[in-house]
């Protein structure tokens, strides 16, 4: 498996980001981080932890259900 999608939407309440993907033969993956670094990071332990067994994707696509807006301040 070269790569797996995650949809990302936006977290109202907290102001960052949740992720999901379904795996195809059951289960999957949701994660959360509260900036685009922290999410990052929980991606790639939640990928590891998931695939520990098996082969492990090479790479993580996201798919911005919304365009992301970033505040610059």
């Amino acid at each position: 498996m070269p790569t797996i999608t995650f949809n990302v939407t936006n977290c109202p309440e907290t102001g960052g980001f949740i992720s999901r993907w379904d795996d195809l033969a059951g289960g999957g993956i949701t994660t959360q981080g509260d900036s685009m670094a922290e999410l990052e990071s929980n991606l790639r332990d939640a990928v590891s932890g998931y695939f520990f067994d098996r082969s492990m994707p090479t790479h993580i696509k996201l798919h911005f259900i919304e365009d992301p807006e970033l505040a610059v301040v």
